[in-house]
């Protein structure tokens, strides 16, 4: 596996070779499967891997948001998931939700996290062993640390990165970017408006990942940034629609790259496409 900043990957042939331990209630190991298709899980995963709904695991549901410190602990704790556990992630459309994941759990202080390189296609179409089993593991009290606020972005860090011409990476779609469209087809979180945060360069989330998944090399990595004046020298926001694309941006240039002034604005646009009184650009 190509050398990175951090220790964040893990292969499907080393996940592979995990299975049993994946299996294994006391192994300190726990494999987790995060979709945007989230009847897929339901259909064949990884054994071993809990599943995650990202809409009713993973947000609030009274308040928009990303789950409170309790909510965690609590998901975490009822899942069999201990804070001292190696947890590695993986899900579909190139680990969007996988990553979305990874960010809330290093949010929240876990710091043995991973993600599986290439996700939920990549382990499915290389015929790695998948069951429609849901395993059970004994319930833990998590206790989580946190929040660490340093690798989130709130509106007014956005504000501040657009008065400051701070680096802002949209990573959405061409079609998104320019305002020609609110959101990907068949999906639904929309904003009231169309085109981009003020001087933000459109950096798709797919340019970090190659035809089969994974992800780029670190010099693949850190000449498509540079190309845009990015190298970790000062604040970088990642944002998408609703912060998961974003946070495959964030995972490759805070995690991989090692920039680790990069912060994730999950807001993203269906919060700055709906503020009044926000300015926006459209076009390319």
């Amino acid at each position: 596996m190509t050398d990175y900043a951090n220790d964040v990957l893990v292969s499907a042939d080393w996940a592979s070779e995990h299975l049993d331990d994946f299996q294994d209630d006391d192994s300190g190991l726990r494999l987790v499967e995060v979709d945007v298709d989230t009847e897929a899980y339901d259909e064949a995963h990884a054994p071993g891997a809990i599943g995650f709904n990202w809409e009713t695991d993973l947000q609030d549901q009274t308040t928009r948001d990303i789950l409170s410190k309790d909510e965690f602990e609590a998901t975490m704790g009822e899942a069999g998931i201990s804070e001292d556990d190696t947890v590695v992630l993986y899900g579909d459309n190139s680990n969007w939700f996988a990553a979305y994941t990874y960010w809330q759990f290093k949010y929240y202080g876990h710091d043995d996290v991973k993600l599986l390189d290439g996700g939920r296609e990549y382990w499915v179409e290389n015929d790695y062993e998948t069951t429609d089993e849901v395993p059970e593991f004994s319930a833990t009290t998590y206790t989580a640390s946190g929040p660490r606020e340093s690798i989130r972005a709130y509106r007014d860090d956005v504000e501040n990165a657009v008065d400051k011409d701070l680096p802002l990476v949209d990573v959405r779609s061409p079609e998104e970017y320019s305002g020609e469209i609110l959101a990907p087809p068949g999906l639904q979180e929309t904003a009231q408006r169309g085109g981009h945060i003020p001087g933000a360069e459109n950096i798709s989330w797919a340019a970090v990942t190659n035809d089969d998944g994974t992800f780029k090399s670190y010099d693949e990595l850190e000449e498509l940034y540079g190309e845009y004046g990015i190298d970790g020298d000062s604040t970088t926001v990642a944002y998408c629609r609703i912060g998961e694309r974003s946070s495959v941006a964030w995972f490759a240039l805070h995690e991989l790259l090692g920039y680790d002034d990069t912060v994730n604005y999950d807001g993203s646009w269906t919060e700055w496409g709906n503020l009044v009184g926000a300015p926006i650009e459209k076009g390319n």
